[in-house]
């Protein structure tokens, strides 16, 4: 199967050599280019794409309001952003990951992670490393961000003892396999839990059940273990 993307950054040399890179693999093909937020919204309503490459920092409609539009549309449910930022540890980026993009990657990154990336997003799994998803929210989160959410409170409080368990070693950063083995379980017990927190916690990937761990206060800054 072909993986489709979506390029969305205002410097059209950059969507250029994106583009070329992508096409250049036999298992993903670019189905469109957009220079804002808006205009990328536009474009998936008339053909959804398996993953979106969305810069952050745009003139008019930015990447977070897009994503937003995006991941709020039932529509377009199964359409992964994947955020592309100049600066890895942007607070921009956090309010991303709250509108619903699965992950981050730097646009520094190397043509081999671009297009890791894109597989692990179109796969539906966490995109990158959850600790480095997991120390962006944490830095975030010793700084200027808010409190813990009463909300993301009150969504810890429906999960079981084990869940829990689970959510925390999320936060951790440890993948299924990791968490199977510190808790004794097999991986496909583990993925059972995962679809149960994801479910209970509104949660669209990996990265949002991080950031829950850390509004909810089950997890502190600086304490993830």
């Amino acid at each position: 199967m072909t993986t489709t993307v979506l390029l969305v950054d205002d410097q059209a040399l950059l969507r250029s050599a994106f583009r070329v890179l992508v096409d250049s693999e036999p298992d993903m093909t670019v189905v469109g280019e957009a220079a804002d937020g808006d205009a990328a919204v536009r474009l998936l309503a008339e053909r959804p794409c398996d993953v979106v490459l969305m810069d952050i920092r745009m003139p008019g409609t930015d990447g977070i309001a897009a994503t937003r539009a995006i991941t709020a549309d039932p529509t377009l449910a199964a359409v992964r952003v994947v955020i592309l930022t100049t600066f890895e540890q942007d607070d921009y980026v956090v309010e991303a990951l709250r509108a619903g993009a699965c992950g981050f990657l730097g646009k520094s990154a190397g043509p081999d992670e671009l297009l890791t990336a894109i597989r692990v997003a179109a796969a539906g799994e966490a995109l990158l490393s959850p600790s480095a998803t997991r120390g962006l929210i944490e830095r975030f989160l010793a700084g200027d961000g808010p409190g813990p959410s009463p909300a993301a409170a009150a969504g810890v409080e429906t999960l079981t003892a084990r869940e829990r368990e689970v959510l925390l070693e999320v936060a951790r950063g440890r993948s299924n396999d990791e968490i199977a083995s510190r808790l004794h379980v097999s991986p496909l017990t583990v993925k059972t839990h995962m679809n149960r927190l994801l479910a209970k916690l509104a949660a669209r990937d990996r990265a949002q059940l991080v950031m829950t761990a850390y509004e909810s206060g089950l997890v502190r800054p600086g304490r993830a273990g």
